[in-house]
């Protein structure tokens, strides 16, 4: 199975990077957030003195980030991997109208490789987006400003969240993709799931700033945790005890995500590539 597996994701990632026009909306995507919103949105331009009084806010607010794009930076990342993770599938839906699915589903191919095969090139993709996201944020004036005990170790257990957070999306939307018949139903589907997601999550503000009803969704969203779990490290490079526990609990939530999500997925993914 791990043949066939590999077959079918380095055919959908030879797809993928040959047509760059596929590759640069998501690059594009997280540059408009990281600019025009974290500058448009900045909490620090509320006051007309900026300065002293705008740093307050990001430390008492923001976790101590000293820029508000150092707080966003992970949100676009999670956001972007929502996104690309939801539409993603939209390859999927496209082989199975034009048949080559139906072809796979007759050839001497595990029902799972195919299912696993959209999972992997999928996560593929969107870590390979959030890594230039990555960067934008580095480089871009008033970015992302790491600490200065940021080692390779933070910067593994920063995508380290951010891939457990994309591999449950990634199992879900799959085995969403090999249910649905067509394009539109796809992304009907996907645009109704991935608003919520978005805005019932601390990517853009904490939840602290939340109605009650709204924080308690906020703390159960698998974004909020992945962003947490990022954030302290990007804030703070090396983490206190109290610090360490907050994020090995959000990467147990995102683990145990990412592993139901696969079972569910699995399931309707199964049921999805019977033979018609």
């Amino acid at each position: 199975m791990f043949r066939e597996t590999l077959a079918l994701t380095l055919r959908a990632l030879r797809k993928w990077v040959r047509n760059p026009a596929s590759i640069m909306p998501g690059l594009f995507t997280s540059l408009f957030y990281l600019i025009l919103f974290g500058n448009s949105f900045n909490p620090t331009n509320l006051f007309s003195s900026g300065g002293s009084q705008g740093s307050s806010v990001l430390q008492a607010a923001f976790g101590g980030a000293p820029t508000y794009i150092t707080y966003l930076a992970s949100g676009v990342i999670c956001i972007i991997l929502v996104f690309n993770m939801a539409f993603g599938g939209i390859d999927l839906v496209l082989d199975r109208q034009l048949g080559y699915l139906s072809s796979l589903l007759v050839a001497p191919i595990p029902r799972a490789a195919i299912f696993l095969s959209g999972v992997a090139q999928n996560l593929v993709k969107v870590l390979l987006l959030s890594v230039l996201t990555f960067i934008v944020a580095l480089v871009i004036p008033n970015g992302l400003e790491l600490p200065s005990s940021f080692s390779s170790l933070a910067f593994v257990g920063v995508f380290g969240a951010f891939i457990f957070l994309g591999l449950g999306l990634s199992f879900i939307f799959t085995a969403l993709a090999l249910s649905v018949r067509s394009i539109d139903s796809l992304v009907a589907i996907v645009n109704f799931l991935t608003l919520p997601i978005m805005f019932m999550s601390n990517a853009f503000f904490p939840p602290s700033s939340f109605p009650d009803w709204l924080r308690t969704i906020a703390n159960l969203n698998p974004v909020t945790k992945a962003n947490e779990a990022a954030r302290l490290l990007l804030i703070n490079g090396s983490l206190t005890s109290a610090q360490l526990s907050t994020y090995e609990m959000d990467m147990v939530y995102l683990v145990g995500f990412s592993a139901l999500l696969g079972v569910l997925g699995y399931l309707a993914a199964r049921r999805a590539l019977r033979p018609e």
